[in-house]
């Protein structure tokens, strides 16, 4: 007797089973950018803070509290930039990556913004094997580099270390690696998709930061005034000249002294002071009025003024040149 296995249940008798993808969800729209481009094709991460978002006075939604639970590999940057993600990952099970705490990440504190010069020929060796966490067990406490700074406010400290730490492009670089390996140990079907995609964006990277060092020239030597204190990495990393900001932190109101002093440096100078995206531009319109400084346009630190996807960290480091290089050398 012979028996007929129809044509589509011996189609999936005869296929091998196909690998899952990792779920993965990442923090702030650069960090999605850059999981995204490793990821390629295979898949997407989540993104918790989509267009508009605020990092510092954000509250998950329940479906983004059920995708962090059933995330395979969290990417984010540290608890000195999203607090409140520490406490949503607490007692979590699965693999993270805190970007702060990676071995070959460039750190530097508030204000720090020449003691890191690249000269945009970088030594990209690096030794990641075993810097992502496995299982959630990495321990804060022993990380000198993320400290336990006292908040003020649901955002980041504005002293010691600086979590915006993707604005410098080598950073950016060293981590894509980071985060391919991590994808290779939940996914090693397709860990060779997984590297490619890594070098490959390492390669944009390259191209992206050569291409920015070029054109910011034109700018250096050139002091400019911003909204807050958000651009350490990227002036040091481009040898960029920040005079002052108006807010040490996004959350927080200067104080009339502070602002006096500013008015005080910033008259009888012709200097550019930025606005900055999803912050009211009326204080800087104002001190602008009051000392003759030429308003440039808002800058995004963050790209929460963009489109998220795999484009926005080129589009991201693109877009601060342009702004800056529009008022400081047009």
């Amino acid at each position: 007797m012979s028996y007929t296995i129809p044509l589509a249940l011996a189609s999936l008798i005869a296929a091998p089973a196909l690998a899952e993808v990792p779920r993965v969800v990442t923090d702030l729209p650069p960090v999605h950018s850059l999981v995204a481009q490793v990821m390629g094709d295979l898949g997407q991460p989540t993104l918790l803070l989509d267009r508009g978002a605020d990092a510092h006075s954000f509250q998950l939604r329940p479906s983004q509290a059920k995708a962090l639970a059933d995330a395979d590999l969290v990417v984010w940057v540290g608890p000195d930039m999203t607090r409140w993600l520490e406490r949503a990952l607490a007692g979590r099970k699965g693999e993270e990556i805190r970007l702060s705490t990676l071995e070959g990440t460039h750190r530097q504190d508030f204000g720090d913004t020449a003691g890191h010069d690249h000269d945009h020929d970088h030594d990209h060796d690096h030794d990641h094997e075993g810097e992502h966490d496995h299982g959630g067990e990495h321990s804060h406490a022993a990380d000198e580099h993320a400290p336990d700074h006292e908040h003020g406010h649901e955002g980041h400290s504005h002293e010691g270390l600086d979590p915006h730490l993707w604005l410098d492009p080598a950073n950016a670089r060293q981590w894509l690696a980071h985060v391919a390996d991590a994808l290779a140990d939940l996914d090693p079907a397709n860990a060779a998709t997984y590297a490619a995609n890594a070098e490959a964006a390492r390669a944009d990277v390259d191209a992206l930061d050569t291409e920015t060092a070029q054109r910011l020239e034109a700018a250096r030597g050139q002091p400019f005034y911003v909204f807050h204190d958000a651009y350490g990495y990227f002036a040091s990393h481009y040898g960029l000249t920040i005079a002052g900001s108006i807010s040490a932190g996004d959350a927080a109101s200067p104080g009339a002294a502070h602002l006096s002093e500013l008015r005080a440096a910033m008259s009888g100078e012709s200097r550019c002071i930025f606005p900055e995206a999803q912050h009211d531009p009326r204080l800087v319109q104002q001190i602008a009025e009051d000392t003759g400084a030429r308003i440039g346009p808002p800058l995004d630190p963050s790209g929460s003024s963009m489109e998220p996807g795999p484009r926005l960290y080129g589009d991201l480091i693109r877009g601060l040149a342009d702004g800056i290089l529009s008022c400081v050398a047009p």
